[in-house]
């Protein structure tokens, strides 16, 4: 079990890791040894997650998430299998956990008085620069 909050917690079952062959450093080490990870978690199956969490999850990832509600988390940013595969992992909890934070809900406001007048005051202002310009007087006559 991957502990995300005190109330949602991963199975290690819903996950599924891959692993390929990173480019970038590792010399010759890097064309015989598959260190890069793919992490795979069906999202839209997972019995793990609240339904509003799958929700927000879903609308965080983007383009991370395939059309099915599978969230692919891949990382090459280490030499070892290992380090990948835990910073894979811990790239996912994080995901979850934004998307378990429920967003403070937004409360209307209105602009104060003062503003509002600031506001009309540089208009006119602007108004009257751009009508000095457009009437300047003719002076070659």
């Amino acid at each position: 079990m991957i502990q995300i909050t005190p109330s949602i917690a991963i199975r290690e079952s819903e996950i599924q890791e891959e692993f390929v062959r990173a480019s970038g450093p590792g010399g010759q080490n890097v064309n015989k040894v598959s260190t890069a990870v793919q992490l795979r978690f069906d999202v839209a199956n997972s019995p793990s997650l609240p339904a509003d969490v799958r929700e927000r999850l879903i609308r965080l990832a983007g383009r991370r998430i395939t059309e099915d509600g599978v969230l692919i988390v891949s990382s090459r940013r280490f030499r070892t299998q290992e380090s990948n595969r835990r910073d894979a992992r811990e790239r996912l909890v994080e995901w979850v956990r934004r998307a378990a934070a429920k967003p403070k809900p937004r409360r209307k406001t209105r602009p104060t008085q003062a503003s509002e007048q600031r506001r009309l005051d540089e208009k006119k202002s602007r108004g009257k620069t751009k009508r000095i310009r457009r009437s300047a007087p003719d002076l070659e006559d």
